[in-house]
């Protein structure tokens, strides 16, 4: 996973400069590129968690709020992405 997050920061720059006589993406690309990684990433991660809080619920009931709470972390990390993008747009 750090080969592709080391790859995307050499690729993004890139887009912004209109590197190898491209044209440049705009700021509104760049900022949909961020936020649907962002979302890519938080949905990989709670793919794992999810099956994990639900085995664990289905063995103790009691788990139930904890499970809950480490399954929506992952979310945070997209509604910060959109924080991002709005205090730069």
């Amino acid at each position: 996973m750090f080969e592709l997050a080391t790859a995307l920061g050499s690729v993004v720059p890139v887009l912004q400069n209109g590197g190898a006589g491209g044209p440049a993406i705009g700021a509104t690309a760049a900022a949909a590129l961020a936020v649907g990684l962002a979302a890519l990433g938080a949905g990989i991660a709670e793919r794992g968690i999810g099956a994990a809080a639900m085995g664990a619920i289905a063995e103790n009931e009691d788990l139930f709020g904890r499970g809950l709470i480490l399954t929506v972390l992952p979310e945070t990390l997209v509604i910060l992405a959109l924080v991002v993008v709005f205090l730069t747009l």
